[in-house]
């Protein structure tokens, strides 16, 4: 099929480069989905066991980077991972992608202390990228373009599940059994993913090692050092350290340095693990762009809205989780849909088009938020999420599908990483934002605000000590939830900026 939605003849026994046969590939999909899942429920079910593990382990004060360590481990290796899998083939990288995930899974089980519990969780999360890279390759690899949006909504549709099932699991397995179980269920879950793979999964055979450019190991080194350095000067900025701190500059001077010698490094190596043809390509840059916009504005509702709907809204944490529940049930199925959207008027223009109507959703929010209702924030996730979903799977599978299988791990896991650092950034920059308007409209009310030698956002979940205050907090939270969906609103427009950039038509190559 092209851009414009023609159909091309396609042979219904196998894929363009011979990965799998259809007899298998209906168990590999159900392997590739399963390993997803195991990487999205991760995060959820452990936010919901924080209480217990702290309980138990101490740390307290430490206990964000259970978080913050299985999200950094699992960005910076995405691009190694990616290359990896254009050399050495998706099965050994996504096979040893699973067992490390495992072996990470059993370890935080048997943690001693909060502080093996996070290495273990950084080990879970270089794990976790390369399941993330290599199942979006896999699917593009197993089916061809008129099949492949309904395994990629498929695999949206494992994430958007794990996003609604996960906190019920969790608080499932610490009410009635120990923590540890958490990490313990992972492993019956990966074998089985592990057994399908190693049967059903046939790639054609890769060149001899011989033949083979050599792995460019300088590189993937000081380009996973130069994530490490910048993404915790932006996760920890302003929440563990001031930004204008010693550690916060320190991190940014080395992030900066370490950068310089990447791509030093990657100029001269004769097969960068980062190539240079993922920024020249107008195709793949402005997706990366608009990918980065994309995990940046995906952040305002994911972060801020619940307690949104808590502080504002005065909704419990269940009614508060709905709220935000059903932009992952509407992502997805417009995921699913988007197929005939750009089928009718092509990739560059469906992303656009929702990225458009995702910049008007979130410009809705502060123009509605004076009526204070429960069913306008979930009406607006509920639009955000279709918006979303259409904008999405088309620029995963165009990029995909304008390059030949030799370079489809690259292509694919700079959008995930692009994805995945405008997360990072976008919790940085909007949490600094609301920080800022809630101290300004707090100054006067601060007496009667819990104080817990934090930022005024690190004072919302505990409870208010005077009446008089809680009309105030209301006030300066729903100020500064409005700022942020402005803000994403932005990173929308952005999006839709950077997507001019491409060409009308994406140049396909299946």
């Amino acid at each position: 099929m092209n851009d414009s939605g023609k159909p091309r003849t396609a042979s219904p026994r196998r894929t363009e480069d011979g990965t799998a046969a259809p007899p298998g590939r209906r168990a590999v999909a159900v392997a590739l989905m399963t390993a997803m899942a195991l990487t999205a429920l991760d995060s959820t079910v452990v936010a919901t066991a924080v209480p217990q593990i702290v309980a138990d382990l101490g740390g307290f004060s430490y206990f964000s980077w259970l978080f913050s360590g299985y999200l950094l481990a699992g960005t910076v290796s995405l691009p190694v991972y990616g290359k990896l899998s254009d050399t050495l083939g998706r099965k050994p990288v996504l096979l040893s992608g699973i067992t490390l995930f495992l072996a990470g899974s059993a370890l935080c089980a048997g943690s001693w202390n909060m502080a093996a519990l996070i290495v273990f969780r950084i080990v879970q999360g270089f794990g976790g990228g390369a399941i993330q890279s290599t199942v979006q390759t896999l699917a593009a690899d197993l089916y061809p373009l008129e099949e492949r949006p309904r395994i990629q909504a498929a695999i949206s549709s494992v994430w958007a599940g794990s996003a609604v099932l996960g906190p019920a699991v969790g608080g499932l397995i610490t009410t009635w059994a120990d923590w540890r179980l958490v990490f313990l269920l992972n492993i019956p879950l990966g074998v089985v993913c592990l057994v399908l793979l190693t049967r059903r999964l046939h790639e054609s055979p890769r060149k001899p090692a011989a033949e083979r450019p050599r792995i460019d190991w300088a590189g993937a080194l000081t380009l996973f050092l130069t994530g490490c350095a910048l993404l915790t000067a932006v996760v920890q900025g302003g929440h563990a350290w001031p930004w204008l701190s010693a550690p916060s500059l320190a991190l940014l001077g080395a992030g900066a340095a370490l950068l310089a010698a990447t791509v030093m490094i990657e100029r001269r190596a004769a097969d960068p693990v980062l190539p240079g043809w993922v920024w020249r390509r107008r195709t793949i840059a402005s997706a990366n762009l608009a990918m980065a916009a994309l995990g940046v504005l995906t952040i305002a509702p994911t972060v801020f809205l619940p307690t949104y709907a808590q502080t504002v809204l005065g909704l419990d944490p269940l009614r508060a989780g709905f709220v935000l529940a059903v932009m992952s049930v509407a992502w997805p199925v417009s995921a699913a849909f988007s197929q005939h959207v750009y089928r009718r008027i092509g990739f560059r223009q469906s992303a656009m088009t929702g990225m458009a109507a995702a910049c008007a959703v979130l410009l809705a929010f502060p123009a509605l938020s004076g009526a204070r209702n429960a069913w306008y924030p979930a009406l607006i996730s509920l639009a955000l999420g279709a918006a979303l979903g259409i904008t999405q799977l088309p620029l995963i599978v165009g990029v995909q599908s304008t390059v030949p299988p030799s370079e489809r791990g690259t292509a694919t896991a700079s959008l995930l990483f692009c994805r995945q650092l405008g997360s990072s950034v976008g919790a940085a920059v909007f949490g600094a934002l609301a920080n800022a308007i809630l101290t300004s409209r707090l100054r006067d009310t601060s007496s009667g605000l819990p104080s817990t030698g934090g930022a005024p956002l690190d004072s919302l979940s505990s409870p208010v000590a005077s009446p008089s205050a809680a009309g105030p907090l209301r006030d300066a939270v729903a100020t500064a939830v409005d700022w942020v969906y402005v803000g994403a609103a932005a990173a929308a427009a952005l999006a839709v900026a950077a997507l001019f950039l491409a060409p009308r038509r994406f140049p396909l190559l299946d």
